[in-house]
C-alpha cells in the first residue's frame, strides 16, 4: 500500500511500512558498514530516505554517535549558519469541540475559562508584543466552527497586519489552527499568511483515533491530508510536527519523514518547517499518564537526525522545553525558537488580570524575557534574527527551496538578520543587550566574503540608527 506519490493518508503514511522500517532499523543498528555507509551520502547534504535515517535514529554505537551530532551541526552551519529566527505564538481562542485527551482546551473540560478576544483586544495583544521586540508570530485557535471560525481567523489577520505601535510591526504571522477545505486555504493565502503549521500529534492511526475520541479533528484522514490540500489552495509554506510522547518516537520519527517525502514527491517541495514539541503538563492532563516519553538525550538524537534526514527544513523549539534543553539542540539542527511566550488568551497585554493557567494550552518552562533570550543567544555566538525578507520578496515554497538547497540563502538571510537585529536593538534591547549586540555585529561583518554586500549592510546599518526602518536583501 505505500505510495508516497499517493494522496491518501493511508498510503504515504502506510502503517506497515513505518513497522518494516522500525525493523530494519532495529536490525541494522549495529551494522557499521552500513551506518557508515548512510553516514557517507548524509554528508552530501542531500538528505536521507525515512529508512536510512532510522537506522541512524536507533544506532547505539558511541562513536558512531558522535558522528552523527557532528554532522548535523555541520549541515546546521552549512545550510542556516549562526542564525535563529525568533517568534511568539498569539492565542485568539481557546474555545474548541475536540475531544483530545491530551490538551485541556478538550470539549469535556468544564471548568477552564474560555475565552475569545475581540479585535480591540487582539490590537492590545499586538502592540504589547511589538513593544517587546516580535515581527512574526503564530496564531492559534481551539477548534470551534461557531465561536472560530474561518472568517474570525481571517478578520483577526488583517487586524494584526494593521498595527503599527512606535516602529513595532508584525512583517509575517504564521497560522497554526485545524484542518480545513481547500476553499479556506486558499483565503489564508489571500490573507497573507506566511506558513500553514499543523501538528500531527500521532501518525500512528489507531492511536490517533484513541486520542480524538470525539469532534471533527477524530478523523484521521481528514487531518493527514490538511497539508495536500493547503498546497492545493495555494499556500506555499507548510511546517509538520508531531507531539512526542504520545506514541513511539520512533514510529513518529520514521513517519515524519514520510510525510515530508510525500510532500517532495508530489508538489516538488518538502516541509518549511519541522516542529518537535514534547507533551507538557496543563490544567487538567498529567503527563506522566502516556507511556512515551522521551528524555532529553533520546530529545537531542531525534533532532540531529532531522536535520540530517531533511537538511533544508527549518526547525522549530518553543518554550515549552526548558533554557538548558534548548541550548542543548541549538546547534543540533534548531533554526527558529519562540521567546518570552504566553500560551493564554490575552496573556500578553493585561498579564497581571488573570493567572496564565486559566486559560493556558499548556505550561511554559523557558520564561525569560525576549531581551533576555536575545543576549543570550549572542552570547553563545548566535545572530537572532526578527528577518522576514524570504516571505515579503516572494522567496517562498520551491523559491526559497531551490536557494536552501544550493546554500544560498547565507546570502540574503546573513545579512538581512544582522539588520533586523540592529533594528531590535535600537528599539527594544537593554542596555546591556544592546553593548553585547553591537560587539557581535561589529564580528559578523568580518565574516562576510562580498564587500560589496558588506559595505551596503554597513551604510543601511548606519541609517537604521538614524531611524529608518525595514531594509532587505
Amino acid at each position: 500500500m505505500y505510495n508516497p506519490k499517493s494522496t491518501k493518508a493511508e498510503e504515504f503514511i502506510a502503517n506497515d511500512e513505518v513497522l518494516a522500517t522500525l525493523e530494519y532499523a532495529k536490525n541494522n543498528k549495529n551494522n557499521i558498514e552500513l551506518i557508515d555507509k548512510i553516514l557517507e551520502k548524509a554528508k552530501l547534504g542531500k538528505g536521507l530516505t525515512h529508512r536510512e535515517a532510522a537506522v541512524l535514529l536507533d544506532c547505539d554505537n558511541e562513536e558512531k554517535n558522535q558522528e552523527i551530532f557532528e554532522l548535523a551541526k555541520k549541515i546546521k552551519q552549512d545550510y542556516y549558519g549562526n542564525r535563529i529566527v525568533l517568534f511568539a505564538p498569539l492565542y485568539l481562542s481557546n474555545y474548541c469541540v475536540n475531544g483530545c485527551v491530551y490538551c485541556p482546551y478538550h470539549a469535556k473540560n468544564k471548568h477552564i475559562l474560555r475565552k475569545k478576544m475581540t479585535q480591540e483586544e487582539i490590537k492590545e495583544e499586538v502592540i504589547a508584543l511589538q513593544d517587546m521586540g516580535h515581527k512574526r508570530l503564530a496564531i492559534e485557535t481551539g477548534e470551534d466552527p461557531v465561536n472560530n471560525p474561518i472568517e474570525y481567523v481571517l478578520e483577526s489577520l488583517k487586524t494584526i497586519y494593521s498595527v503599527h505601535h512606535k516602529n513595532g510591526a508584525i512583517r509575517r504571522a504564521n497560522v497554526n489552527i485545524a484542518a480545513t477545505t481547500v476553499e479556506n486555504y486558499r483565503k489564508l493565502k489571500e490573507a497573507g499568511i506566511g506558513t500553514y503549521i499543523l501538528f500531527q500529534e500521532t501518525y500512528n492511526k489507531k492511536s490517533y483515533e484513541e486520542l480524538h475520541p470525539t469532534g471533527p479533528k477524530h478523523n484521521y484522514a481528514y487531518h493527514t491530508e490538511a497539508m495536500d490540500r493547503a498546497m492545493q489552495g495555494g499556500i506555499d509554506d507548510v511546517g509538520l510536527g508531531v507531539l512526542f510522547g504520545l506514541e513511539s518516537y520512533r514510529y513518529e520519527f520514521s513517519a515524519l519523514l514520510m510525510h515530508a517525502e510525500h510532500l517532495e514527491a508530489v508538489y516538488g517541495v518538502g516541509p518549511h518547517t519541522i516542529s518537535v514539541p514534547r507533551i507538557r503538563k496543563a490544567d487538567d492532563i498529567d503527563p506522566s499518564t502516556f507511556d512515551n516519553g522521551i528524555d532529553d538525550d533520546i530529545f537531542a538524537k531525534i533532532v540531529a537526525c532531522i536535520r540530517i534526514a531533511v537538511p533544508y527544513t527549518g526547525m522549530i523549539i518553543s518554550t515549552r522545553e526548558s533554557k538548558k534543553c534548548r541550548e542543548r539542540v541549538l546547534n543540533l539542527g534548531i533554526s527558529q525558537i519562540s521567546g518570552a511566550s504566553k500560551t493564554s488568551v490575552g496573556g500578553y497585554a493585561h498579564p497581571e488580570q488573570e493567572s496564565e493557567e486559566e486559560t493556558a494550552q499548556f505550561d511554559v518552562e523557558d520564561r525569560r524575557s525576549l531581551d533576555e533570550i536575545v543576549r543570550w543567544l549572542m552570547e553563545m555566538g548566535y545572530v537572532p534574527s526578527f528577518c522576514t525578507a524570504c516571505y515579503r520578496e516572494g522567496r517562498v515554497g520551491d523559491r526559497f527551496m531551490e536557494i536552501c538547497k544550493d546554500q544560498k540563502i547565507h546570502n540574503f538571510c546573513h545579512p538581512n538578520a544582522i539588520m533586523t537585529l540592529e533594528e531590535y536593538l535600537e528599539d527594544y534591547a537593554s542596555p546591556e543587550t544592546q553593548k553585547v549586540g553591537e560587539k557581535l555585529i561589529k564580528k559578523e561583518l568580518q565574516t562576510f566574503e562580498n564587500k560589496k554586500l558588506e559595505c551596503a549592510v554597513e551604510k543601511n546599518l548606519e541609517k537604521i540608527k538614524h531611524g529608518e526602518r525595514d531594509f532587505r536583501f
